[in-house]
Protein backbone atom coordinates (compact mmCIF):
# COMPACT_ATOMS: atom_id res chain seq x y z
CA UNK A 1 0.00 0.00 0.00
CA UNK A 2 2.97 2.36 1.02
CA UNK A 3 4.81 1.33 -2.57
CA UNK A 4 1.29 2.42 -4.50
CA UNK A 5 1.02 6.02 -2.73
CA UNK A 6 4.67 6.87 -3.10
CA UNK A 7 4.46 5.57 -6.89
CA UNK A 8 1.29 7.66 -7.30
CA UNK A 9 3.08 11.10 -5.55
CA UNK A 10 6.14 10.12 -8.04
CA UNK A 11 3.43 10.35 -11.15
CA UNK A 12 1.83 13.95 -9.70
CA UNK A 13 5.24 15.23 -9.21
CA UNK A 14 6.91 14.15 -12.66
CA UNK A 15 3.15 15.63 -14.00
CA UNK A 16 3.79 19.50 -12.33
CA UNK A 17 6.76 20.37 -14.21
CA UNK A 18 5.58 19.15 -18.11
CA UNK A 19 1.94 21.25 -17.21
CA UNK A 20 4.10 24.63 -15.97
CA UNK A 21 5.73 24.00 -19.34
CA UNK A 22 2.59 24.29 -21.26
CA UNK A 23 0.50 26.74 -19.52
CA UNK A 24 3.97 29.01 -20.49
CA UNK A 25 4.17 27.81 -23.68
CA UNK A 26 0.50 28.67 -24.42
CA UNK A 27 1.06 32.01 -22.99
CA UNK A 28 -0.72 31.86 -19.65
CA UNK A 29 0.12 34.41 -16.83
CA UNK A 30 2.11 31.46 -14.73
CA UNK A 31 1.77 34.65 -11.32
CA UNK A 32 -1.79 34.50 -11.29
CA UNK A 33 -2.33 30.91 -11.85
CA UNK A 34 0.30 30.33 -8.79
CA UNK A 35 -1.32 32.73 -6.71
CA UNK A 36 -5.09 31.31 -7.45
CA UNK A 37 -3.42 27.63 -6.72
CA UNK A 38 -1.53 28.82 -2.98
CA UNK A 39 -5.27 30.27 -2.31
CA UNK A 40 -6.90 27.19 -2.94
CA UNK A 41 -4.21 25.41 -1.04
CA UNK A 42 -5.09 27.37 1.96
CA UNK A 43 -8.63 27.62 1.66
CA UNK A 44 -8.42 23.52 1.53
CA UNK A 45 -6.69 23.22 4.66
CA UNK A 46 -8.58 25.41 6.46
CA UNK A 47 -11.77 23.64 5.53
CA UNK A 48 -9.59 20.30 6.89
CA UNK A 49 -9.43 21.96 10.08
CA UNK A 50 -12.67 23.10 10.61
CA UNK A 51 -11.66 27.08 10.64
CA UNK A 52 -14.36 27.48 7.51
CA UNK A 53 -17.39 26.51 6.96
CA UNK A 54 -17.63 23.76 4.36
CA UNK A 55 -21.21 22.13 3.88
CA UNK A 56 -22.95 22.23 6.71
CA UNK A 57 -20.88 23.94 9.63
CA UNK A 58 -17.03 22.86 9.80
CA UNK A 59 -16.01 21.41 12.68
CA UNK A 60 -18.57 19.97 14.72
CA UNK A 61 -19.56 19.88 18.50
CA UNK A 62 -19.15 16.19 19.25
CA UNK A 63 -21.42 14.91 21.67
CA UNK A 64 -19.90 13.85 25.29
CA UNK A 65 -21.52 11.18 27.65
CA UNK A 66 -21.61 12.31 30.87
CA UNK A 67 -20.46 9.97 33.71
CA UNK A 68 -23.21 8.26 35.52
CA UNK A 69 -24.54 11.02 38.77
CA UNK A 70 -27.28 11.41 40.40
CA UNK A 71 -28.33 14.64 42.08
CA UNK A 72 -27.31 12.29 45.61
CA UNK A 73 -23.53 12.58 44.09
CA UNK A 74 -24.15 16.50 44.49
CA UNK A 75 -23.30 17.77 48.16
CA UNK A 76 -25.31 20.65 49.60
CA UNK A 77 -27.62 22.71 47.37
CA UNK A 78 -30.52 21.43 48.12
CA UNK A 79 -32.89 24.14 46.65
CA UNK A 80 -31.17 24.35 43.48
CA UNK A 81 -31.78 19.95 43.01
CA UNK A 82 -35.22 20.77 43.96
CA UNK A 83 -36.05 23.67 41.83
CA UNK A 84 -34.41 21.39 38.80
CA UNK A 85 -36.46 18.50 39.60
CA UNK A 86 -39.69 20.37 39.87
CA UNK A 87 -38.51 22.07 36.55
CA UNK A 88 -37.81 18.60 35.03
CA UNK A 89 -41.43 16.97 35.34
CA UNK A 90 -42.04 17.88 32.01
CA UNK A 91 -39.82 15.12 30.49
CA UNK A 92 -40.39 12.54 33.61
CA UNK A 93 -43.80 12.96 34.22
CA UNK A 94 -45.08 13.75 30.23
CA UNK A 95 -48.29 12.80 30.65
CA UNK A 96 -49.24 14.22 33.68
CA UNK A 97 -47.97 17.92 32.72
CA UNK A 98 -50.14 17.37 28.98
CA UNK A 99 -53.27 16.60 31.17
CA UNK A 100 -52.83 19.33 33.10
CA UNK A 101 -52.11 21.59 29.54
CA UNK A 102 -48.71 23.04 30.57
CA UNK A 103 -45.94 23.83 28.12
CA UNK A 104 -43.25 21.78 28.46
CA UNK A 105 -40.18 24.10 29.06
CA UNK A 106 -37.55 24.75 26.35
CA UNK A 107 -34.56 26.41 28.41
CA UNK A 108 -33.37 26.34 32.49
CA UNK A 109 -30.40 28.51 33.02
CA UNK A 110 -27.83 27.71 36.08
CA UNK A 111 -26.05 30.98 37.35
CA UNK A 112 -23.84 31.37 40.36
CA UNK A 113 -20.23 31.65 41.27
CA UNK A 114 -17.83 29.53 39.49
CA UNK A 115 -17.41 25.97 41.18
CA UNK A 116 -20.43 25.94 42.56
CA UNK A 117 -21.98 22.85 40.47
CA UNK A 118 -23.94 24.13 37.83
CA UNK A 119 -21.92 21.34 35.49
CA UNK A 120 -22.91 18.86 37.84
CA UNK A 121 -26.70 19.60 38.25
CA UNK A 122 -26.75 19.40 34.59
CA UNK A 123 -25.12 15.99 34.29
CA UNK A 124 -27.41 15.26 37.02
CA UNK A 125 -30.50 16.31 35.10
CA UNK A 126 -29.63 13.75 32.26
CA UNK A 127 -29.59 10.52 34.31
CA UNK A 128 -32.67 11.61 36.58
CA UNK A 129 -34.38 12.09 33.25
CA UNK A 130 -33.07 9.46 31.39
CA UNK A 131 -32.32 11.84 28.20
CA UNK A 132 -29.65 11.76 25.91
CA UNK A 133 -26.73 14.17 26.95
CA UNK A 134 -25.04 16.50 24.70
CA UNK A 135 -22.51 19.10 26.26
CA UNK A 136 -20.45 22.04 24.88
CA UNK A 137 -19.07 25.36 26.08
CA UNK A 138 -19.81 28.85 24.45
CA UNK A 139 -16.39 29.32 23.27
CA UNK A 140 -16.65 26.47 20.89
CA UNK A 141 -19.03 28.70 18.65
CA UNK A 142 -16.96 31.58 18.55
CA UNK A 143 -15.34 31.62 15.19
CA UNK A 144 -14.03 35.05 13.20
CA UNK A 145 -15.61 33.25 9.90
CA UNK A 146 -19.19 34.40 9.78
CA UNK A 147 -21.75 31.78 9.61
CA UNK A 148 -19.73 28.68 11.61
CA UNK A 149 -21.15 29.18 15.06
CA UNK A 150 -24.75 29.19 13.60
CA UNK A 151 -24.11 26.16 11.50
CA UNK A 152 -22.20 24.60 14.88
CA UNK A 153 -25.57 25.23 16.80
CA UNK A 154 -27.66 23.80 14.12
CA UNK A 155 -25.22 20.58 14.11
CA UNK A 156 -25.97 20.45 18.20
CA UNK A 157 -29.46 20.45 17.83
CA UNK A 158 -29.66 17.54 15.09
CA UNK A 159 -26.92 15.89 16.65
CA UNK A 160 -28.92 15.74 20.34
CA UNK A 161 -32.06 14.18 18.59
CA UNK A 162 -29.62 12.04 16.40
CA UNK A 163 -28.39 10.75 19.69
CA UNK A 164 -31.94 10.17 21.21
CA UNK A 165 -33.34 8.42 18.18
CA UNK A 166 -30.24 5.88 19.08
CA UNK A 167 -29.96 5.45 21.99
CA UNK A 168 -34.06 4.76 21.80
CA UNK A 169 -34.71 7.49 24.21
CA UNK A 170 -37.88 9.95 23.90
CA UNK A 171 -35.86 12.87 25.27
CA UNK A 172 -32.36 15.09 25.00
CA UNK A 173 -30.77 17.64 27.13
CA UNK A 174 -28.19 19.78 25.50
CA UNK A 175 -26.17 21.69 28.10
CA UNK A 176 -23.90 24.86 26.65
CA UNK A 177 -21.40 25.60 29.82
CA UNK A 178 -20.35 29.24 29.72
CA UNK A 179 -23.13 30.78 27.23
CA UNK A 180 -22.28 34.56 28.08
CA UNK A 181 -19.71 33.51 25.17
CA UNK A 182 -21.94 33.12 22.33
CA UNK A 183 -25.53 35.10 24.66
CA UNK A 184 -24.29 38.20 25.16
CA UNK A 185 -26.49 41.36 24.72
CA UNK A 186 -26.27 42.83 20.99
CA UNK A 187 -24.90 46.20 20.55
CA UNK A 188 -25.89 46.49 16.77
CA UNK A 189 -21.64 46.67 16.45
CA UNK A 190 -19.81 44.73 13.94
CA UNK A 191 -19.77 41.13 15.60
CA UNK A 192 -22.22 39.48 12.91
CA UNK A 193 -20.85 36.26 13.54
CA UNK A 194 -21.81 36.29 17.33
CA UNK A 195 -24.98 37.67 16.20
CA UNK A 196 -26.28 35.06 13.85
CA UNK A 197 -24.83 32.54 16.36
CA UNK A 198 -27.39 33.60 18.86
CA UNK A 199 -29.60 34.52 16.35
CA UNK A 200 -29.59 30.63 15.32
CA UNK A 201 -29.69 29.62 19.28
CA UNK A 202 -33.17 31.24 19.88
CA UNK A 203 -34.39 29.83 16.85
CA UNK A 204 -33.27 26.46 17.55
CA UNK A 205 -34.84 26.97 21.11
CA UNK A 206 -38.24 28.44 19.53
CA UNK A 207 -38.37 25.29 17.33
CA UNK A 208 -38.66 22.97 19.89
CA UNK A 209 -42.28 21.81 19.67
CA UNK A 210 -44.03 19.94 21.80
CA UNK A 211 -45.40 17.15 19.24
CA UNK A 212 -42.04 16.26 18.47
CA UNK A 213 -40.65 12.75 18.64
CA UNK A 214 -38.01 13.91 21.21
CA UNK A 215 -38.01 16.38 23.23
CA UNK A 216 -34.88 19.00 23.48
CA UNK A 217 -34.41 20.76 26.47
CA UNK A 218 -31.36 23.34 26.74
CA UNK A 219 -29.55 23.88 30.07
CA UNK A 220 -27.44 26.34 30.53
CA UNK A 221 -24.76 27.66 33.03
CA UNK A 222 -23.28 31.01 33.30
CA UNK A 223 -21.95 33.32 36.44
CA UNK A 224 -22.40 36.94 34.50
CA UNK A 225 -26.16 36.54 33.58
CA UNK A 226 -26.01 40.21 33.52
CA UNK A 227 -24.16 39.85 30.37
CA UNK A 228 -27.22 38.09 28.79
CA UNK A 229 -28.99 39.38 26.45
CA UNK A 230 -32.57 40.08 27.18
CA UNK A 231 -34.49 37.52 23.91
CA UNK A 232 -32.34 34.91 25.85
CA UNK A 233 -34.12 35.18 28.97
CA UNK A 234 -37.41 35.67 27.98
CA UNK A 235 -40.26 33.41 29.08
CA UNK A 236 -40.56 30.94 26.22
CA UNK A 237 -36.69 30.94 26.33
CA UNK A 238 -35.16 30.35 29.33
CA UNK A 239 -38.56 29.73 31.39
CA UNK A 240 -36.60 28.80 34.99
CA UNK A 241 -33.44 30.63 36.28
CA UNK A 242 -31.82 29.02 38.96
CA UNK A 243 -29.66 30.50 41.11
CA UNK A 244 -26.45 28.47 42.62
CA UNK A 245 -25.16 30.19 45.32
CA UNK A 246 -22.23 29.15 47.72
CA UNK A 247 -22.66 26.32 49.79
CA UNK A 248 -23.96 27.17 53.45
CA UNK A 249 -22.55 25.41 56.72
CA UNK A 250 -24.45 22.07 56.35
CA UNK A 251 -23.80 22.43 52.95
CA UNK A 252 -19.91 22.36 52.74
CA UNK A 253 -19.93 19.89 55.47
CA UNK A 254 -22.07 17.44 53.12
CA UNK A 255 -19.94 18.21 50.42
CA UNK A 256 -16.38 17.56 52.68
CA UNK A 257 -18.18 14.10 53.29
CA UNK A 258 -19.05 13.08 49.75
CA UNK A 259 -14.72 13.61 49.03
CA UNK A 260 -13.90 12.13 52.15
CA UNK A 261 -15.44 8.93 50.83
CA UNK A 262 -12.49 7.51 49.51
CA UNK A 263 -9.91 9.18 51.85
CA UNK A 264 -8.96 7.83 55.72
CA UNK A 265 -9.17 9.93 58.15
CA UNK A 266 -8.21 10.42 61.67
CA UNK A 267 -10.06 9.82 64.35
CA UNK A 268 -10.30 13.33 65.88
CA UNK A 269 -11.32 15.27 62.40
CA UNK A 270 -13.73 16.89 62.60
CA UNK A 271 -15.42 17.55 59.24
CA UNK A 272 -18.44 20.36 60.90
CA UNK A 273 -15.36 22.04 62.13
CA UNK A 274 -13.36 22.22 59.65
CA UNK A 275 -17.05 23.49 57.59
CA UNK A 276 -17.35 26.18 60.00
CA UNK A 277 -13.56 27.19 59.36
CA UNK A 278 -14.16 27.55 55.60
CA UNK A 279 -17.18 30.08 55.15
CA UNK A 280 -17.28 31.37 51.22
CA UNK A 281 -15.69 28.21 50.29
CA UNK A 282 -16.90 26.90 46.45
CA UNK A 283 -17.52 22.79 46.15
CA UNK A 284 -14.63 22.70 43.99
CA UNK A 285 -12.27 24.61 46.41
CA UNK A 286 -13.90 21.82 49.41
CA UNK A 287 -12.87 19.07 46.72
CA UNK A 288 -9.33 21.00 46.14
CA UNK A 289 -9.34 20.81 50.44
CA UNK A 290 -9.24 17.10 50.68
CA UNK A 291 -7.14 16.58 47.91
CA UNK A 292 -4.44 19.13 49.15
CA UNK A 293 -5.02 17.39 52.81
CA UNK A 294 -4.31 13.98 51.27
CA UNK A 295 -1.28 15.44 49.77
CA UNK A 296 -0.05 16.56 52.69
CA UNK A 297 -0.61 13.16 54.38
CA UNK A 298 1.68 11.36 51.55
CA UNK A 299 4.32 13.74 52.27
CA UNK A 300 4.43 12.75 56.05
CA UNK A 301 4.33 9.28 55.02
CA UNK A 302 1.27 9.08 57.34
CA UNK A 303 -1.33 6.55 56.78
CA UNK A 304 -4.30 9.03 57.32
CA UNK A 305 -5.61 12.59 57.21
CA UNK A 306 -4.83 14.55 60.25
CA UNK A 307 -6.51 17.65 61.87
CA UNK A 308 -2.99 19.71 60.73
CA UNK A 309 -3.07 18.19 57.32
CA UNK A 310 -6.85 19.76 57.10
CA UNK A 311 -5.10 22.92 58.72
CA UNK A 312 -2.69 23.37 55.95
CA UNK A 313 -5.06 22.44 53.31
CA UNK A 314 -7.36 25.24 54.43
CA UNK A 315 -4.35 27.78 54.40
CA UNK A 316 -3.36 26.24 50.95
CA UNK A 317 -6.64 26.60 49.23
CA UNK A 318 -7.20 30.38 51.02
CA UNK A 319 -3.32 31.70 50.44
CA UNK A 320 -1.63 29.77 47.95
CA UNK A 321 1.51 27.85 48.37
CA UNK A 322 3.97 28.03 50.87
CA UNK A 323 6.44 30.49 49.79
CA UNK A 324 10.45 29.84 50.96
CA UNK A 325 11.17 33.76 51.40
CA UNK A 326 14.09 34.58 53.39
CA UNK A 327 13.23 37.12 55.61
CA UNK A 328 15.59 39.14 57.97
CA UNK A 329 15.03 39.36 61.68
CA UNK A 330 13.59 43.31 61.76
CA UNK A 331 10.73 42.10 59.27
CA UNK A 332 9.78 39.19 61.02
CA UNK A 333 9.60 40.89 63.99
CA UNK A 334 7.36 43.50 62.17
CA UNK A 335 5.67 40.68 60.42
CA UNK A 336 4.61 38.68 63.79
CA UNK A 337 3.58 42.78 65.45
CA UNK A 338 1.67 43.15 62.69
CA UNK A 339 -0.60 40.13 62.14
CA UNK A 340 -0.78 40.17 66.32
CA UNK A 341 -2.60 43.75 65.58
CA UNK A 342 -5.15 41.96 63.47
CA UNK A 343 -5.09 39.28 65.65
CA UNK A 344 -5.59 40.75 69.16
CA UNK A 345 -7.86 43.36 67.72
CA UNK A 346 -10.36 40.76 66.65
CA UNK A 347 -10.59 38.93 69.49
CA UNK A 348 -11.13 42.06 71.37
CA UNK A 349 -14.49 42.82 68.83
CA UNK A 350 -15.14 39.34 68.53
CA UNK A 351 -14.19 36.96 71.07
CA UNK A 352 -13.21 33.71 69.18
CA UNK A 353 -13.22 34.44 66.14
CA UNK A 354 -9.54 33.85 65.17
CA UNK A 355 -8.31 30.32 64.50
CA UNK A 356 -4.43 31.00 63.67
CA UNK A 357 -1.62 33.59 63.32
CA UNK A 358 1.12 32.45 61.48
CA UNK A 359 4.26 33.96 60.32
CA UNK A 360 4.43 31.32 57.03
CA UNK A 361 4.51 33.15 53.92
CA UNK A 362 2.08 32.20 51.46
CA UNK A 363 1.11 33.94 47.91
CA UNK A 364 2.24 37.42 48.38
CA UNK A 365 1.79 37.60 52.11
CA UNK A 366 4.23 37.68 54.24
CA UNK A 367 2.04 36.15 57.55
CA UNK A 368 -1.76 35.80 58.25
CA UNK A 369 -4.38 35.65 60.50
CA UNK A 370 -6.90 33.14 59.75
CA UNK A 371 -11.03 33.69 61.05
CA UNK A 372 -13.22 31.50 61.22
CA UNK A 373 -17.10 32.92 61.86
CA UNK A 374 -19.16 31.27 64.35
CA UNK A 375 -21.91 31.51 62.52
CA UNK A 376 -22.67 32.24 58.71
CA UNK A 377 -23.30 35.36 57.99
CA UNK A 378 -25.23 37.03 54.96
CA UNK A 379 -26.89 40.71 56.13
CA UNK A 380 -24.58 43.12 57.86
CA UNK A 381 -25.23 45.93 60.44
CA UNK A 382 -23.07 49.10 61.35
CA UNK A 383 -21.48 47.77 64.28
CA UNK A 384 -20.54 44.84 62.44
CA UNK A 385 -18.95 46.82 59.46
CA UNK A 386 -16.96 49.26 61.91
CA UNK A 387 -15.56 46.04 63.86
CA UNK A 388 -14.47 44.37 60.22
CA UNK A 389 -12.76 47.67 59.08
CA UNK A 390 -11.15 48.28 62.92
CA UNK A 391 -9.67 44.73 62.75
CA UNK A 392 -8.23 45.46 59.26
CA UNK A 393 -6.51 48.48 61.01
CA UNK A 394 -4.97 46.51 63.39
CA UNK A 395 -1.80 45.66 61.99
CA UNK A 396 -1.28 49.13 60.83
CA UNK A 397 -2.41 50.51 64.00
CA UNK A 398 0.15 47.69 65.72
CA UNK A 399 3.61 49.10 63.72
CA UNK A 400 2.55 52.47 64.52
CA UNK A 401 2.58 51.63 68.45
CA UNK A 402 5.76 49.61 68.13
CA UNK A 403 8.02 51.63 65.53
CA UNK A 404 6.09 54.72 65.60
CA UNK A 405 5.36 54.15 61.32
CA UNK A 406 3.47 52.17 59.15
CA UNK A 407 5.13 49.16 56.49
CA UNK A 408 4.23 49.13 53.08
CA UNK A 409 2.50 45.54 54.54
CA UNK A 410 -0.73 47.84 55.47
CA UNK A 411 -1.16 48.22 52.03
CA UNK A 412 -3.79 45.40 51.27
CA UNK A 413 -5.57 46.11 54.91
CA UNK A 414 -6.31 50.14 54.18
CA UNK A 415 -8.11 48.64 50.35
CA UNK A 416 -10.18 46.48 52.17
CA UNK A 417 -11.04 49.05 55.24
CA UNK A 418 -12.28 51.45 52.61
CA UNK A 419 -14.40 49.12 50.53
CA UNK A 420 -15.89 48.47 53.84
CA UNK A 421 -16.36 52.42 54.33
CA UNK A 422 -18.31 52.11 50.43
CA UNK A 423 -20.34 49.73 51.65
CA UNK A 424 -21.65 51.35 54.63
CA UNK A 425 -22.22 54.77 52.90
CA UNK A 426 -24.13 53.08 49.92
CA UNK A 427 -25.91 51.25 52.38
CA UNK A 428 -27.15 54.50 54.15
CA UNK A 429 -25.23 53.83 57.68
CA UNK A 430 -23.32 56.93 57.60
CA UNK A 431 -23.68 60.03 58.28
CA UNK A 432 -24.77 61.15 54.77
CA UNK A 433 -28.03 59.34 54.99
CA UNK A 434 -29.70 57.69 52.24
CA UNK A 435 -28.03 58.72 49.04
CA UNK A 436 -27.69 57.54 45.85
CA UNK A 437 -23.73 56.74 45.20
CA UNK A 438 -23.76 58.51 42.03
CA UNK A 439 -24.87 62.11 43.82
CA UNK A 440 -21.34 62.06 45.32
CA UNK A 441 -18.92 63.71 43.81
CA UNK A 442 -15.12 62.19 44.21
CA UNK A 443 -14.46 65.49 46.91
CA UNK A 444 -17.55 64.26 48.92
CA UNK A 445 -16.60 60.60 48.70
CA UNK A 446 -13.04 61.38 50.37
CA UNK A 447 -13.81 63.43 52.89
CA UNK A 448 -16.88 61.19 54.17
CA UNK A 449 -13.78 58.01 53.76
CA UNK A 450 -11.31 59.98 55.88
CA UNK A 451 -13.65 61.08 58.69
CA UNK A 452 -14.96 57.59 59.60
CA UNK A 453 -11.75 55.94 59.38
CA UNK A 454 -9.97 58.55 61.09
CA UNK A 455 -12.72 57.75 64.16
CA UNK A 456 -12.20 54.07 63.91
CA UNK A 457 -8.19 54.69 63.58
CA UNK A 458 -8.34 56.47 66.85
CA UNK A 459 -10.63 53.92 68.49
CA UNK A 460 -8.44 51.10 67.30
CA UNK A 461 -5.12 52.84 68.40
CA UNK A 462 -6.98 53.25 72.49
CA UNK A 463 -7.60 49.25 72.76
CA UNK A 464 -4.23 47.98 71.14
CA UNK A 465 -2.69 50.45 73.46
CA UNK A 466 -4.31 48.90 76.14
CA UNK A 467 -2.78 45.38 75.19
CA UNK A 468 0.82 46.34 74.78
CA UNK A 469 2.11 43.48 77.83
CA UNK A 470 0.08 40.91 75.63
CA UNK A 471 1.92 41.76 72.51
CA UNK A 472 5.16 41.64 74.52
CA UNK A 473 3.98 38.05 76.07
CA UNK A 474 3.04 37.04 72.47
CA UNK A 475 5.47 38.58 70.03
CA UNK A 476 8.70 35.68 71.04
CA UNK A 477 6.18 32.50 71.28
CA UNK A 478 4.77 33.48 67.78
CA UNK A 479 8.52 34.71 66.43
CA UNK A 480 10.20 30.85 68.00
CA UNK A 481 7.10 28.81 66.97
CA UNK A 482 5.55 30.31 63.87
CA UNK A 483 2.10 29.69 64.22
CA UNK A 484 -0.38 30.10 67.19
CA UNK A 485 -3.98 28.48 67.04
CA UNK A 486 -6.55 29.99 68.20
CA UNK A 487 -6.93 28.61 71.31
CA UNK A 488 -2.98 29.54 72.41
CA UNK A 489 -3.84 33.07 71.45
CA UNK A 490 -7.12 33.38 74.05
CA UNK A 491 -4.59 31.32 76.59
CA UNK A 492 -2.07 33.90 76.93
CA UNK A 493 -4.32 37.12 76.57
CA UNK A 494 -6.26 35.61 79.57
CA UNK A 495 -3.59 35.34 81.28
CA UNK A 496 -1.72 38.90 80.80
CA UNK A 497 -5.06 40.01 81.37
CA UNK A 498 -5.39 37.91 85.07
Amino acid sequence: MRKLISYRKEIIIGIIPVLLSFIIYMGFPVGILVMGAIMLGVLFMMSRRGGLAMGAAGKKVKARKPSYLTFDDIGGQENPKRELREALDFIVNQQKIQSLGIRPLKGILLTGPPGTGKTLLAKAAAQHTDSAFVAASGSEFVEMYVGVGAGRIRDLFKEARELAVKQKRNSAIIFIDEIDGIGGKRDGGQHREYDQTLNQLLTEMDGVQGDENVRVLLVAATNRKELLDPALLRPGRFDRHIQVDLPDKGGREAILRLHARNKPLHPDVSLVKVAEETFSFSGAQLESLMNEAAIYAMRDESEVLTAAHLTLAIDKVMMGERMDRETTREERERVAIHELGHAIMAESVRPGSVAQVSLTPRGQALGYVRHHPQQDQYLYTKTVLEEQIKIALGGAVAEELHYGGRSTGSRGDFEQATNIVRTLIESGMSDLGIIHPEALTQEQWSRENGVILDELIKQTRLLLGSHMNTFKQLLQLLISEETLSGDQLRTQMKRVAA
